[in-house]
């Protein structure tokens, strides 16, 4: 065989494999974006959810959490009862009793509190969307994004991964794959941080520990503006007529590129944590190889 022939067998191997990947992504797969990316209170109506967190100061998180509150003021108190004989100095007992029934409230209300902080976000998200249906009379969702940019990325027949097209359909196939993984790792650690909201609120009973709750407001609010930036970058993305053109097919890698980056955009803005999954990767072997 020459090597004229062994290059193009390569080439139709490597062609039918992407071809056979690709062809099994659906485009049903893509609406689960749209579930993971735009959360709603909804998220905490899992009956198991609610289970691990409490409803109320008598089950799951809550339980441990009002278990430490007491702890801390048993601790107080012997604080308190020793103060005179040690001669040190402690907080106030009006100032700490009023802490510790702010914080009780706050504590107890866990449920209700992330459930309105989640109404909230949903419905500003919501209603930036919905300036876009009302101008473009076009759903604002990932389902109806993937329809109308896929029409401008056409691929007759089987996938030539060495053409131009091929090549945008392999990236914008890889690109809109790494927002699931993103936004799924976005997804789990709204709830996780969730969880975690009744611990944050008891550093409060200390002026030493309360950088844990500043920084767990941070990082919520990062997670949760996310929401808002997709909504504005989709009244960008949904302005622009996407033709079978090279122009509108660089938009459309740019929109894709622009969603991925939507995380890092507001980590640098609010601070917080990153769900992007390969930047987490990277750093992840960087700390292997140290």
């Amino acid at each position: 065989m020459s090597s004229t022939e062994i290059t193009e067998i390569i080439t139709q191997t490597i062609n039918s494999i992407f071809n056979n990947l690709l062809g099994s992504i659906h485009n049903s797969l893509y609406s689960i974006l749209d579930d993971i990316t735009f959360i709603t209170p909804n998220i905490l109506s899992d009956k198991y959810f609610q289970n691990i967190l409490g409803t109320n100061s008598n089950k799951g998180i809550l339980l441990i959490a009002n278990s430490l509150l007491i702890g801390f003021v048993l601790y107080y108190c012997i604080q308190l009862l020793f103060a005179s004989y040690l001669n040190s100095r402690i907080e106030s007992p009006f100032k700490f009793i009023f802490k510790i029934l702010l914080i009780s409230i706050f504590l107890n209300s866990s449920f209700f509190i992330c459930d309105k902080m989640l109404f909230l976000n949903s419905t500003i998200s919501s209603a930036i969307r919905e300036i876009g249906e009302n101008l473009y009379n076009k759903n604002m969702c990932f389902s109806e994004l993937i329809n109308e940019l896929n029409s401008c990325i056409s691929v007759e027949g089987d996938l030539n991964l060495l053409s131009f097209n091929g090549i945008l359909k392999f990236l914008s196939t890889t690109g809109l794959l790494n927002l699931i993984f993103n936004y799924s790792l976005r997804y789990i650690m709204v709830k996780v941080f969730i969880l975690i909201f009744p611990f944050c609120i008891l550093t409060l009973l200390n002026s030493n520990s309360s950088w844990i709750f500043k920084s767990w407001i941070k990082c919520f609010i990062s997670l949760l503006f996310v929401q808002q930036l997709i909504s504005f970058i989709f009244l960008i993305i949904f302005s622009i007529k996407f033709n079978d053109d090279p122009f509108s097919q660089f938009m459309y890698i740019g929109s894709i590129y622009a969603l991925i980056k939507a995380n890092s955009y507001v980590k640098e803005i609010f601070g917080g944590i990153s769900t992007d999954v390969q930047n987490n990767i990277s750093n992840f072997n960087n700390i292997l190889r140290r």
